[in-house]
């Protein structure tokens, strides 16, 4: 499986996500799944089975499937929260 931490211009923000997905998903004991980031532009439906973004962005998203929209994308507890119940809805976790 493969989760794509989306931003507007694929730098900070999303890197900054990639990293903090790494650590939720550590915390959750979930080990087999690969993170990367991207800016929404480059971004296709068939980059990830999973996309975590910022609310800012996630209507010009829409068209990637699977989604994870945060209101803060630095509330570690928001993202980890959730990451779980997406996973679990994947029957991931």
């Amino acid at each position: 499986m493969k989760i794509l931490a989306i931003c507007g211009s694929g730098l900070g923000s999303s890197f900054m996500l990639e990293m903090n997905i790494q650590q939720a998903l550590s915390e959750l004991g979930v080990d087999n799944i690969e993170v990367e980031h991207s800016d929404l532009s480059s971004a296709t439906s068939d980059a990830a089975d999973l996309f975590v973004m910022a609310k800012d962005i996630a209507e010009g998203a829409s068209h990637l499937g699977e989604r994870i929209v945060l209101e803060s994308i630095i509330d570690q507890d928001e993202l980890k929260t959730k990451l779980k119940s997406k996973l679990e809805e994947m029957n991931i976790l």
